[in-house]
C-alpha cells in the first residue's frame, strides 16, 4: 500500500469537505451529549473507589441495561466490520471523491453516536459495567502502538530511522489495521455512558475524528498525513486533560511522555526541516527542565515511561504479528 507523498496528502474537495463536515457534526454529537448532561444528575452512583475503579457506572445493573449497552455495542461493532470486508473485497481504489459505502459508514456511524445518547439517557450504564477500566486505555494505547509500526516505512522510529521489519508485517498491519483500530474505537465509546465532564467530553471528541477516519477509507484524506498526525497528537491532549482534571499530579508524566514520542518519532512524518526538528526537540527539553526543576529530579522517569512501554509495544506487536503469519501464512495473500 505504497503511496508517494504527494498522492497521500493530495485530495479533491469531495474528500476534504467531509472530513471537516464530520469534525463540525461530531462537536455537535459533543455539544449534544453536554447539553442533555443536567438530565443525569439524579442517576445514584456509588463513591470512587481509586485507581481502578470506573465511577461512572450503576451501583444496581438490570438485565435492560446490560442488554441495551452490549447489544447496541454488538450491532455498532458488526456493521462497521462489515463494511471494511465489504470495501476491501471489492478491492476498491483511493480516491478524492467519496465512495457509496463511505457514506454508508457515515450514516451507521451518526446513528450509532444518536442510539448511545439516548440509550444513556434511559438505561445510563455503557460496558464499564462488566469489563475493567483498564481494557478501554489499553485498547487505545495499542492503537498508538500499531500506527508506530505502520508508518515506520515512511517516518521511521527513532528519530527518522526505520527498523528493518519484515515486509510482510508490515503489509499485515496496514491490510488489518482497520478492523482493530475499529475495535478499539466502537468498544471504547460503548465503555462509557454518554455523560459530560470534561475528560468524557474531550475523549468522545476524539472518538469521532476516529469515526470520522474509519468512514474515510480508500480516500486520499484518509492518507493525509497532517490529518493523521492530529489524530496522534489528540490522545496527548486528552490524557493531559484526563489527568489535570482527576488532581493527582500526573499530568506532565502524559505530557512529557506523549510528547517525548513526538520528538522521537511523529514530528519525522510532517516534512519538517532538520532546523525546525532541532528547535522543537530543544523546546522540549527546556520545558521539561523547567517543569522537573520545581516537581523534582527524582521524577525524571516520567520523560521516558510511556514512550518506553510504547516502543516496546511495538517490537512485541510486530513479533506477534511475523508469529501469526508463520502460523497462518495466506493471510496476507489476495
Amino acid at each position: 500500500m505504497s503511496k508517494s507523498n504527494s498522492e497521500i496528502n493530495s485530495s479533491s474537495h469531495s474528500d476534504q469537505f467531509s472530513l471537516w463536515a464530520g469534525l463540525v457534526i461530531g462537536g455537535l454529537f459533543t455539544a449534544l451529549i453536554w447539553w442533555l448532561a443536567p438530565l443525569l444528575d439524579k442517576v445514584a452512583l456509588l463513591p470512587d473507589q481509586g485507581a481502578s475503579w470506573y465511577y461512572w457506572k450503576l451501583p444496581e445493573p438490570t438485565f435492560w441495561t446490560r442488554a441495551t449497552a452490549w447489544g447496541f455495542y454488538a450491532a455498532h461493532q458488526i456493521s462497521i466490520w462489515t463494511l471494511i470486508y465489504l470495501a476491501q473485497s471489492r478491492k476498491l481504489k483511493y480516491s478524492g471523491r467519496l465512495h457509496r459505502i463511505n457514506y454508508i459508514a457515515f450514516a451507521v456511524n451518526a446513528f450509532f453516536i444518536l442510539l448511545h445518547v439516548v440509550q444513556t439517557h434511559i438505561w445510563y450504564d455503557g460496558l464499564a459495567q462488566d469489563v475493567s477500566i483498564w481494557s478501554s486505555q489499553v485498547s487505545v494505547a495499542i492503537l498508538l502502538i500499531w500506527v508506530i509500526l505502520m508508518e515506520n516505512p515512511r517516518r521511521g522510529i527513532f528519530l527518522g530511522k526505520r527498523i528493518p521489519f519484515s515486509r510482510r508485517v508490515i503489509d499485515f498491519a496496514r491490510k488489518y489495521h482497520g478492523y482493530y483500530f475499529a475495535w478499539a474505537a466502537v468498544y471504547t465509546f460503548w465503555y462509557h455512558p454518554a455523560v459530560s465532564t470534561p475528560g468524557h467530553l474531550l475523549g468522545f471528541f476524539y472518538m469521532f475524528m476516529l469515526f470520522v477516519q474509519g468512514s474515510l477509507f480508500f480516500t486520499r484524506i484518509h492518507l493525509n498525513r497532517y490529518w493523521n498526525f492530529a489524530l496522534e497528537l489528540m490522545v496527548l491532549v486528552h490524557a493531559v486533560v484526563v489527568a489535570f482534571f482527576q488532581g493527582m499530579g500526573l499530568w506532565p508524566m502524559f505530557a512529557f511522555g506523549f510528547g517525548a514520542i513526538f520528538i522521537i518519532s511523529q514530528m519525522h512524518g510532517l516534512g519538517l526541516s532538520k532546523f525546525h526538528r532541532s528547535l522543537l526537540a530543544v523546546g522540549f527539553l527546556l520545558a521539561a527542565l523547567l517543569v522537573y526543576n520545581v516537581r523534582g529530579w527524582h521524577r525524571l522517569y516520567e520523560l521516558v515511561s510511556i514512550a518506553l512501554i510504547d516502543y516496546l509495544g511495538v517490537f512485541v506487536l510486530a513479533a506477534l504479528i511475523a508469529l501469526l503469519l508463520r502460523i497462518f501464512p495466506r493471510l496476507n495473500k489476495a
